[in-house]
């Protein structure tokens, strides 16, 4: 697929993927085409196996500003149907980052608003420049985060989510980090420092173990307990028997680099 909206560059031997917004000019706002491309770039970069991770960034100031004015205008005059499947839209796509079978990395560099919150929630790692700002914003507009709360409760908790979400207020990087919505603040020069750090842990782990904890950590705390014993014990009696993990436990037996690290 062309994308005209977006960017996928490789690096780390393809090893990592960076996906950058790039719609400077709106704040890297959303619109059909944008959600689309994502769509298309998270599934066609799914099949990958030799990634340890994503990075999703914005070029220019903004990180990504949620739905564009004509986005808006045309929901203006969609029927309750066409909103319908304009919003299950992006479900899908938050949905699908969510479930990416491996980390993926929010370089916010910053203003996230609305949708753009969305956006940081369904990744795994969230850094952020202390001069991001952010803001459940759709209140202010007559409507509601609807689409993405589901990601941001489980990030930030209900009672963050129940004061942001009615104010609608602006709030900073240090209160993000405060309620779970970004792991990191830094300057914005150390920025890409940060973000090199995080992958440099990613490069050095196992790449199909990588896969098997981030779906733990997706589902099995969401499991009943026998559901969970079982797919737990499945889950490390798989990964032992793998070539990964015999390379991993002979590794570190024979203290040496596993052959997963260049």
């Amino acid at each position: 697929m062309t994308y005209s909206y977006l960017s996928i560059e490789r690096s780390h031997q393809r090893k990592i993927a960076t996906v950058t917004l790039r719609r400077p000019e709106v704040h890297n706002a959303f619109n059909a085409q944008v959600i689309e491309e994502l769509m298309a770039a998270f599934s066609d970069l799914r099949a990958d196996e030799l990634l340890h991770g994503v990075i999703l960034t914005g070029e220019g100031a903004s990180f990504s500003a949620g739905a564009d004015l004509n986005m808006m205008k045309s929901a203006a005059t969609f029927t309750q149907e066409d909103n319908l499947n304009d919003a299950l839209r992006l479900a899908d796509l938050l949905q699908t980052i969510n479930t990416f079978p491996c980390p993926v990395i929010a370089r916010v560099n910053g203003t996230a608003m609305g949708g753009g919150l969305g956006l940081i929630a369904v990744c795994d790692i969230a850094l952020a420049a202390e001069t991001a700002r952010f803001a459940f914003s759709e209140v202010k507009l007559g409507i509601a985060p609807a689409v993405i709360s589901p990601f941001v409760v489980r990030k930030i908790g209900e009672t963050n989510a129940r004061v942001l979400f009615v104010t609608g207020e602006r709030f900073s990087a240090v209160r993000a980090l405060s309620i779970g919505l970004v792991h990191a603040v830094v300057p914005l020069e150390q920025l890409d420092d940060a973000v090199q750090k995080a992958l440099q842990e990613l490069l050095t782990s196992a790449p199909q173990a990588l896969r098997a904890c981030k779906a733990l950590a997706l589902t099995a705390g969401q499991m009943a307990t026998d559901e969970a014993r079982m797919y737990t014990a499945q889950t490390i009696a798989r990964l032992r028997v793998t070539d990964e993990g015999q390379e991993g436990l002979h590794a570190f037996l024979e203290k040496r680099k596993p052959n997963w690290i260049a």
